[in-house]
């Protein structure tokens, strides 16, 4: 190799160094990716539940119902997949749908949740299903709800109990 094709040669190689540094520099300097909102406990981010209410059953012993309004404003879909009752044996999604020509409650499939979505749990719809409610609940009591969603998250919120007949229960009377 001759001396002119020697320096050529280092000064491509000096060039190329050169760009990769100020590469590495600028990728050092970019901002950091920002941080996920904080997340709190036995939240799910971008999660809101309001008016929660559990209605005991008119006789002692027979399941409770749970409703609620829930609004989901996070980037990422979810869907929820279950629901529990602390102070219930155990805890069902409930909906009613139509079979053999009836309209019948039902199991509730996940419900998909979507930036902006607002889902009402309602009497005549969506609702959690409380069955063997503790007797020792009762009317003024708080009762607590998870919520659990696609990928294991959870959100935990209390629903104040009521009698059956309250006429909160509907959600149209004037409680929270």
């Amino acid at each position: 190799m001759n001396m002119a094709t020697k320096s050529s040669h280092a000064f491509k190689t000096m060039v190329i160094a050169g760009a990769l540094a100020g590469t590495i520099t600028l990728t050092a300097c970019a901002s950091e990716p920002e941080a996920p909102a904080e997340e709190v406990a036995g939240t799910i981010p971008g999660m809101s539940v309001s008016n929660a209410r559990m209605v005991l059953g008119a006789v002692k012993g027979n399941p409770a119902a749970v409703y609620f309004d829930l609004k989901y404003d996070a980037d990422r879909g979810l869907s929820i997949r279950r629901a529990d009752v602390t102070q219930a044996g155990s805890a069902t999604l409930h909906d009613y749908g139509e079979y053999d020509f009836k309209v019948q409650m039902m199991e509730a499939l996940p419900i998909p949740l979507a930036k902006g979505t607002e889902v009402q749990f309602k009497p005549g719809g969506l609702h959690i299903m409380a069955f063997d409610p503790s007797p020792d609940l009762k009317p003024g009591d708080k009762a607590e709800i998870t919520i659990t969603v696609s990928g294991g998250g959870t959100h935990v919120f209390e629903a104040e109990v009521l009698a059956a007949g309250d006429e909160r229960a509907a959600g149209t009377g004037d409680g929270n």
